[in-house]
């Protein structure tokens, strides 16, 4: 079965962006998400694609979904996340990397929240994390990290899994 995970940045407020840029430049968190999606499929929103500095993702297959036919160098196009799915191989780990609307319709159907808490609240933010009920997962993994000279903010890799 595909285990289906959901990476992101995350302020207190749930805030994860602004104007389709990330709100924080954490050298960890970067080296983290590419550690965790390199080799797998990352699926992501046609505002996040066109969001990526370089374009698809190197080393990935690159997915995306928008309901309006489009031209996504690097990477393959599906119209919904039902029909990107029911491509994946059934052993295949698939990441699903923002944005704000493709967290929301995935959310019920994740496995795995890979996420990044960081220790501030933004005052700027028009896209958010959608809430979700923690009574429902399991935190397997937790790392603090404090701020220093790479990172303006103290943040915390929480790595949950659902409740079976």
């Amino acid at each position: 079965m595909t285990k289906i995970s959901m990476i992101a940045a995350v302020a207190q407020n749930g805030a994860i962006g602004y104007k389709n840029r990330l709100l924080y430049w954490l050298p960890d968190d970067l080296k983290r998400f590419k550690a965790l999606t390199t080799g797998h499929t990352v699926i992501m929103g046609s505002n996040t694609f066109r969001s990526l500095p370089k374009g698809a993702l190197p080393n990935r297959r690159n997915i995306v979904l928008s309901r309006k036919e489009s031209l996504f160098p690097g990477a393959e196009h599906f119209t919904s996340l039902e029909a990107a799915l029911a491509s994946c191989q059934n052993d295949e780990v698939v990441y699903i990397i923002g944005g704000e609307s493709l967290y929301r319709t995935a959310l019920p159907l994740a496995d795995e929240l890979c996420l990044t808490l960081i220790d501030d609240t933004p005052q700027d933010a028009d896209a958010f994390f959608p809430p979700f009920d923690k009574s429902e997962w399991i935190a397997a993994e937790e790392q603090i990290h404090d701020k220093d000279d790479r990172h303006d903010f103290h943040f915390t890799f929480v790595t949950y899994n659902r409740k079976k």
